[in-house]
């Protein structure tokens, strides 16, 4: 009975403390975020997904700029955006539109839609594309199609931005089509916590967390930093 005790007590108290070790893990991982030393200019990418954001608490937190969901696919207005767009504008950081990709979508539409959707102005930063195997598409074109299409989307969107794009490639769907090899823009790498290496060129934007917590938004955000 005593033995029987002793393990109970000493079971217990391993589970308190691999509990805690978690909880430790967890609060830092959904803190962290790169030395503002070596990435002087951070700053969110949000979507409607994630509410109602005090940006002016947002800029006091460090951030020197936000991309904003504008478009999904051809159908898609993320119901936010105007909103965010303004208000990011009043607290005064830098704003950058992004337009997520479909492969089951024709480019002209989707650039369509993002075109009628972001107004341009010049003080914007370079609009950026979203390029991943999205939920709900089962399409797996060959890559020669995909690239041209997304070569047409990216034509389109320049023209009435009037900037180069910036293209957020994830590694699966760069392991499968090799976006950046094929289409010279600057790369907006995703990776947590550890610089990303997947991508053709080295990257210019690198999603460092999509888990990070910071005062003004009321769920997690993905935090990015742009190369020194």
């Amino acid at each position: 009975m005593r033995l029987y005790q002793r393990r109970a007590r000493q079971i217990g108290a391993a589970v308190i403390v691999v509990g805690l070790v978690v909880l430790v893990a967890w609060s830092f991982a959904i803190s962290w975020y790169p030395s503002p030393k070596s990435y002087p200019f951070q700053g969110p990418s949000v979507s409607a997904a994630n509410g109602v954001i005090e940006w002016p608490v947002i800029r006091g937190g460090g951030a020197s700029f936000a991309y904003l969901t504008a478009t999904i696919g051809a159908d898609t207005r993320d119901p936010m955006f105007a909103a965010n767009w303004s208000d990011v504008y009043a607290a005064g950081l830098r704003r950058g539109a992004i337009h997520v990709y479909s492969l089951c979508r024709l480019a002209a539409d989707q650039a369509n839609r993002f075109n009628t959707t972001v107004p341009y102005t010049e003080d914007s930063l370079p609009p950026a594309i979203v390029i991943d195997f999205e939920p709900g598409c089962a399409a797996r074109p060959e890559r020669d199609v995909v690239i041209g299409e997304i070569e047409r989307l990216i034509a389109t969107i320049e023209t009435h931005m009037r900037k180069p794009v910036l293209l957020k490639v994830s590694r699966r769907f760069d392991t499968a089509y090799r976006v950046t090899a094929a289409i010279e823009r600057p790369i907006w790498s995703v990776q947590n916590f550890f610089p990303p290496d997947y991508a053709a060129r080295p990257w210019r934007m690198w999603q460092a967390s999509d888990m990070r917590r910071i005062d003004g938004a009321p769920t997690m955000v993905h935090w990015n930093v742009v190369a020194p």
